[in-house]
């Protein structure tokens, strides 16, 4: 059996565009292991020969919640972070919970041990910076359609609701990367 009482896992949430990779390089930097959550789908699309792209990408994650479940992507990730806690990894982040399904199913996975921190960043500031970022840019119609998607078909607002902390990203990467030290501090990570 697994020791878990010393254990802690950070997830990171927030809509794309917010700065949450922004954030997750600045804890891989402090050395901590990461379980991508969108890399799953990633991995999954490959697996079946689909083309890589923001159309594509929607429809799986999609179909595959729809036709697995909306737990398949958290399924595999507590997988992942199973293996890492049996390895004796005692921090762990998550990157990328997408749905209220995934969030509510961590909590009761990972009674105690799971802290939600939600990058958020004003509304056309995020819509520029996507537009602007050098892996899959998209385009202010685009990013329209990806978050209605993501509120609507993902349920991706309740794990931001409930966040247990913010992350505001409207200034600079030194101002974000205060806050998260202020964060991790808190939550003596």
């Amino acid at each position: 059996m697994e020791k878990r009482d010393d254990v802690k896992i950070l997830a990171v949430v927030g809509m794309s565009g917010s700065g949450k990779s922004v954030v997750i390089d600045r804890l891989i930097e402090k050395g901590y292991p990461k379980i991508y959550f969108g890399g799953m789908i990633l991995k999954g699309m490959k697996k079946q020969g689909i083309p890589i792209n923001e159309e594509n990408e929607r429809k799986f994650r999609e179909e595959i919640r729809e036709k697995e479940g909306k737990d398949w992507v958290v399924r595999q990730a507590i997988a992942e972070a199973h293996g890492l806690i049996a390895a004796g990894q005692k921090r762990i982040v998550m990157d990328g919970v997408y749905s209220y399904a995934e969030y509510k199913l961590l909590k009761h996975e990972f009674p105690g041990l799971l802290t939600v921190a939600a990058v958020v960043v004003d509304k056309q500031l995020r819509y520029k910076r996507v537009g602007k970022r050098e892996v899959r840019p998209l385009n202010q119609e685009e990013i329209k359609s990806r978050d209605s998607a993501e509120v609507e078909n993902l349920e991706k607002g309740g794990p931001i609701a409930l966040a247990d902390y913010y992350l505001l990203n409207n200034g600079t990467i030194a101002e974000l990367h205060d806050r998260l030290d202020e964060i991790l501090t808190e939550i003596e990570f």
